[in-house]
Formats: C-alpha cells, structure tokens, sequence
C-alpha cells in the first residue's frame, strides 16, 4: 500500500510541477539570465550524474575502470572524435582495464 501512496504523491508533485513551470509569466522567462541559466543546467545535471556514477559505488568513492573510460572519452572529445568514436573509446578503455584487473 505505501508503494502506491508513493506512486500517487509522485504523480500529483509532477504534475504541480509543470502547472508552475505554466504559470510562470512569458515575460520572466525572457530574462538574459534566466535564459542563460537554462541553457547551462541540463549540461551541470548531466555532469553531476556522470560523476555520480563514475566515481562511486553505492556511499563509497572509488577509482576504477569506469574513470579510466570517461578518461578515454575526454581525450577523444578534446580531439574532436564523432561521437560514436568516443563512446567506443570510452568502451573499449573500461572493458580493458576491467579485463586486465582480473
């Protein structure tokens, strides 16, 4: 029952949340800074939440293949590789250094 309960709080603070995001007025959201800063939150998002999963394991920090990987895609993307070049590098490093761990 609290599974539902759950599922249900969910649902209405979703949808709360995008009846505010259509309150706000047009003229707010035209704001230089404003839209600047939205230009620029999914890029920190999608670095904290690679970073997250890189470096931990569940409330421990580690080092392992997976930063040797993101490694291998940063190189690659300072190269200026095409993105499937630098996912496969990423792939390529991580299972190596896995399969050379043991």
């Amino acid at each position: 029952m609290n599974t539902w309960i759950a599922i249900g709080a969910t649902a209405v603070g979703c949808y709360l949340a995008k009846l505010a995001g259509l309150l706000v007025p047009a003229d707010a959201l035209e704001r230089p800074l404003v839209r600047r800063l939205a230009a620029l939150l999914p890029v920190a998002l999608l670095a904290a939440l690679t970073a997250q999963q890189t470096f931990t394991d569940g409330h421990a920090l580690v080092l392992d293949a997976r930063a040797a990987g993101l490694t291998a895609a940063a190189v690659a993307l300072l190269l200026r590789a095409p993105f499937l070049l630098v996912v496969g590098a990423a792939v390529v490093v991580t299972a190596g250094v896995r399969a050379l761990a043991g």
